[in-house]
């Protein structure tokens, strides 16, 4: 049995749901960010004590199925683009159809209609949430950032970058560097 689990989107989200289960003595098998395996049928009783459970800690058990899939869909990206050691070599479309199991087109529908922007806006600004932490972590350039989030050249994230926040990713690195100055003095 799976189910699945609403604002699960870090590991940190993980290691509380598995906490949450033991607590509760049900079996799990795979825990992945927002869906858990259970290892049988769950009870109403067990299930309810795992939904009061799970919303004390700010998660929330799903039962729309499409409510499952917008998550399943977030959660997807958020994998890709901040788990992920490398941004997949293959077009975003491809991806989320390949590892949701349905076409693009029907994902895409389904997400926009629900959360008010489109998919591809959602990837783009969890890109460059990922651009601000890896400028902030200052461990590479931006040629390098480029590469590993699979934009076509640095020129192309500036762009995206200063469209979202307004800034260069210069600026943006400038601006660390003088709070970083500011709070050491």
């Amino acid at each position: 049995m799976r189910i699945y689990i609403k604002y699960m989107v870090s590991i940190r989200c993980k290691m509380i749901v598995k906490q949450e289960l033991e607590k509760l003595g049900i079996e799990y098998g795979i825990v992945d960010l927002g869906e858990v395996e259970i290892r049988y049928s769950l009870e109403q009783e067990n299930y309810e004590k795992l939904r009061i459970a799970l919303l004390k800690v700010g998660l929330e058990l799903m039962d729309n199925k499409k409510a499952v899939l917008i998550e399943r869909i977030k959660n997807t990206i958020i994998e890709m683009i901040h788990y992920e050691d490398d941004f997949p070599l293959i077009k975003n479309s491809e991806y989320l159809s390949n590892k949701l199991n349905q076409s693009y087109n029907y994902l895409a529908n389904i997400f926009s209609e629900a959360s008010g922007i489109n998919l591809e806006q959602y990837i783009i600004a969890h890109k460059i949430e990922k651009v601000k932490e890896l400028i902030i972590y200052d461990e590479l350039n931006l040629t390098e950032i480029s590469y590993k989030l699979g934009y076509k050249s640095v020129s192309h994230l500036s762009s995206q970058f200063k469209k979202i926040t307004g800034l260069t990713p210069s600026f943006f690195k400038e601006i660390k560097e003088k709070r970083r100055n500011a709070s050491e003095q």
